[in-house]
């Protein structure tokens, strides 16, 4: 079994990490800013364009993200959109947390008692300029903790991605333990313990704010 936890095979291990890594930090940062910008378009009700996201928003929620990623890579290119792997991947990933980031955006943004809107706006400040410098801090700081949890998911999520051949840490190990099937639990066992340090340490990050939100 040792021979499984070799300088070659944890390296191979630690590069589908990297991969894991890469993505979800791209994924996070489109998620992030696509699934604010439907938050807040559904929280302000804006006429037609709010139901419009909201109906698009609904119907992604209720997707399988394995659909999604073989949409991207498989469908995509039949409309003349072809993708990478990593591109397909990072685009299946960020449709889909968009989705559910933008329910945690909008129920952010309900949490913030109305009449801060209406004391921004009677302050002087245009609508916008009130989202942008009372609601949304007040909100964002309420939502982290969810938006944390939420990117954890993301973070496992990437491992559906092995559908398409993705280099990532699922993908890798299954290389490994698929040239030595004595290798398949000594790979389990490193693919659980690398997985539970990222979200682990993520998960610590959201206790703390969760913690910091009610001593502030």
């Amino acid at each position: 079994m040792s021979e499984a936890f070799s300088w070659m095979n944890l390296r191979f291990l630690l590069d589908g990490l990297w991969v894991t890594i890469q993505v979800s930090i791209v994924s996070i940062i489109f998620s992030m800013i696509l699934g604010g910008i439907a938050g807040t378009v559904r929280y302000s009700n804006v006429p037609f364009l709010s139901r419009i996201v909201g109906i698009i928003v609904d119907i992604i929620r209720n997707l399988p993200l394995l659909l999604i990623i073989f949409f991207t890579y498989f469908a995509l290119p039949q409309i003349g959109i072809k993708l990478n792997i990593f591109w397909a991947a990072v685009a299946a990933l960020t449709i889909f947390e968009s989705a559910m980031l933008s329910e945690i955006f909008r129920a952010g943004l309900n949490s913030v008692p109305k009449g801060q809107t209406e004391a921004g706006m009677s302050s002087g400040l245009t609508y916008v300029q009130t989202l942008l410098l009372i609601i949304i801090p007040q909100a964002f700081k309420a939502m982290l903790p969810a938006i944390l949890s939420q990117l954890i998911s993301l973070i496992k999520d990437t491992s559906l991605a092995v559908i398409i051949s993705l280099p990532e840490l699922t993908h890798n190990a299954k290389i490994v333990y698929g040239q030595n099937t004595n290798y398949v639990i000594p790979m389990f066992i490193a693919m659980t313990l690398m997985y539970f340090v990222v979200c682990y340490l993520l998960s610590l990050v959201s206790s703390f704010l969760e913690t910091s939100k009610y001593n502030y």
